[in-house]
């Protein structure tokens, strides 16, 4: 009998248990979606609320401030109390209507140079480089000394040049005197093109400029090596087109930071250029790239000193003869005996040899010959 009872009992309490259990669910379930809409809510308030613009600080006025926008306007407006310590320069959020100052961002400032420049640490060392040691002699007294010992310049009383002019052939090693020396300073080698920092805007190319010695600046001790020096710096002419007087507007840049009011310290310029010829004397004047270094087609001995460096590494026959190969590449560059020595490895690889014979590097000179004598005609076409 009680137990006919207690199952009844058991019966009716399910029924129940299972209600309460599916209330629960729903009542979480609704906590849920309420949170949800919440959250929903406060997005396309978001959405709707005004976009806030970012603008400059100028300077504070008392409890206000004056700021500048986008649009180069500046105003004097109020600042939230939120907001603390306000620098000059610092990037800022403001509202569109009234332009409150509601917020300050924390960034780091990039500086838009890097993106037209090479950033490296060379490690090319003097010996690296062949045939060129009057040229290094030069490039150590001029740069390397003052980074490495100012001191002497200071007890004598003298200011050490700001900077070299290197010029002569294209591939004759300018640019590898320029990294061998940033190497030898352990100095930071900021590398562009003088054609990078031709811009399409006015006032573009000079901005370039004027980051580019911010940039050296911050990263000394460095070594600003300009290629291509003639793009920016020919001589100027009285008419021309307003691209020329964009080019002109960049030059002047340029010699306002070598001279400038800011001294450049442990910071040296590095000017290259294939047309020595056509630049304009503002740049070469005492007090500038004043130092101007000839890198020449190497001679005979030099040929021999580059020749040993580019073979060291590679496996040479005993069939081969020196003196006929450096020969047969009188007028060569540097970088052309470089090229030579690759092609006659590729020559030895075509038939499956480990190592390079005679042979090889007189068909590779051959080569070589034949692409600069190409390259040559199709110069003359172009201007002949």
């Amino acid at each position: 009998m009680n137990t006919t009872k207690s199952t009844k009992k058991d019966s009716d309490s399910k029924p129940n248990y299972e209600y309460n259990k599916s209330v629960q669910d729903v009542e979480q379930e609704n906590v849920l979606l309420k949170e949800t809409i919440f959250q929903l809510k406060v997005e396309l308030d978001r959405y709707r609320a005004p976009a806030l613009m970012l603008a400059e600080m100028v300077e504070y006025v008392g409890p206000n401030a004056i700021i500048k926008v986008p649009n180069g306007n500046k105003f004097l407006v109020n600042v939230s109390s939120s907001v603390k310590k306000l620098e000059p320069g610092d990037t800022i959020v403001v509202e569109q209507k009234n332009l409150t100052i509601v917020d300050k961002i924390q960034k780091e400032r990039r500086i838009e140079v890097e993106q037209f420049v090479i950033i490296d640490k060379p490690k090319t060392r003097w010996k690296e480089i062949g045939g060129l040691e009057e040229q290094e002699q030069e490039i150590k007294e001029v740069i390397e000394l003052p980074l490495k010992r100012p001191e002497l310049f200071k007890k004598i009383g003298i200011k050490p040049p700001k900077g070299i002019l290197l010029h002569g052939p294209p591939g004759t090693g300018k640019t590898l005197l320029a990294k061998a020396v940033a190497a030898s300073t352990n100095s930071t080698f900021i590398e562009i093109v003088g054609s990078e920092l031709v811009q399409k805007f006015i006032g573009e190319g000079a901005k370039l400029v004027k980051d580019l010695f911010k940039l050296a600046r911050a990263r000394a001790p460095s070594i600003i090596f300009i290629d291509e020096m003639d793009a920016i710096a020919s001589k100027r002419i009285d008419v021309g087109t307003s691209g020329e007087r964009e080019v002109q507007r960049t030059f002047m840049q340029l010699l306002a930071e070598i001279d400038g009011f800011k001294p450049l310290d442990n910071v040296k310029i590095i000017g290259c250029t294939n047309r020595k010829d056509i630049l304009d004397p503002a740049i070469t004047r005492p007090g500038r790239l004043d130092r101007m270094i000839e890198v020449p087609v190497p001679n005979k001995a030099g040929l021999k000193e580059i020749f040993k460096i580019h073979t060291k590494p590679m496996s040479l026959s005993k069939d081969v003869k020196k003196d006929k190969i450096l020969s047969l590449m009188i007028g060569f560059s540097g970088a052309e005996v470089k090229a030579a020595c690759m092609e006659a490895g590729y020559f030895a690889m075509r038939e499956k040899r480990n190592s390079i014979n005679q042979k090889d590097l007189e068909q590779a000179i051959k080569k070589v010959k034949k692409i600069e004598a190409e390259d040559s005609s199709e110069y003359i076409g172009m201007f002949g």
